[in-house]
């Protein structure tokens, strides 16, 4: 099957989640991870309709950005880095990305607010929590979640948006969706706290239909789309 029919049928089934636990189908964004696959890629998800794409690894995304940009100087496409995050990474993401998925420590979400171009609206935070406590997971533990977020919150060229979460795979349904409501019920306690949040970003191609039922308003689906990664290339 083609990209666009992939496409199509994550669509669908992001929808026929969405309205199994009541809620409309466009609450849910799809964000299409596109590592490892190359520009044309997603050239084509773009012209099947498809906006957001998330990144994991900076000097590829940067690479695969420019190309496209050159390609397709038509296409205004939101880019999202989903992956772990080096301090002297810091720079490029600010200056290249939309939004920024996996922070979890203060000095990183600074470094960001300081090196964001002036000429670019905020940089839109999630903050990574690692809800399945597993030692070599990235992530703020729920413990520490609140006081970073409440340095977040007022770094002058971040906006925090929300939470995000990888939990440890597993097939059972139940289980996935015990890490899910665990983020949403963090979230829940920053509002309570007085820090707004819209965002969990949650839910990948295999606990997809766990995390909207959980209140998932973003999902990051790469296989589904794309097919196996090829890792060696």
């Amino acid at each position: 099957m083609s990209i666009s029919a992939h496409l199509d049928q994550v669509r669908q089934a992001i929808a026929a989640a969405a309205r199994a636990a009541a809620r409309p189908p466009e609450s849910v964004l799809l964000i299409a991870v596109s590592k490892t696959f190359g520009p044309d890629a997603v050239i084509t998800a773009a012209d099947a309709g498809q906006r957001a794409f998330g990144e994991n690894y900076l000097q590829e995304a940067l690479d695969k950005k420019l190309a496209i940009s050159e390609a397709r100087p038509d296409l205004a496409l939101e880019w999202h880095f989903i992956g772990p995050i080096q301090s002297n990474k810091t720079r490029p993401i600010a200056e290249n990305f939309d939004w920024v998925h996996a922070v979890d420590r203060e000095k990183i979400a600074q470094r960001l607010s300081d090196q964001r171009p002036a000429d670019l609206p905020p940089l839109q935070i999630c903050l990574q929590v690692n809800v399945s406590g597993e030692d070599s997971k990235s992530g703020v533990s729920p413990d520490d979640l609140l006081p970073l977020a409440r340095a977040v919150s007022v770094m002058p060229h971040l906006q925090l948006r929300g939470l995000m979460a990888i939990p440890e795979p597993t097939e059972d349904a139940e289980r996935q969706r015990a890490p899910f409501i665990q983020l949403r019920q963090l979230a829940q306690q920053l509002r309570e706290a007085g820090i707004d949040t819209d965002t969990l970003s949650m839910g990948m191609s295999a606990d997809m239909v766990a995390a909207i039922a959980e209140g998932a308003t973003m999902v990051r689906i790469g296989t589904a789309i794309f097919g196996q990664r090829d890792y060696a290339k």
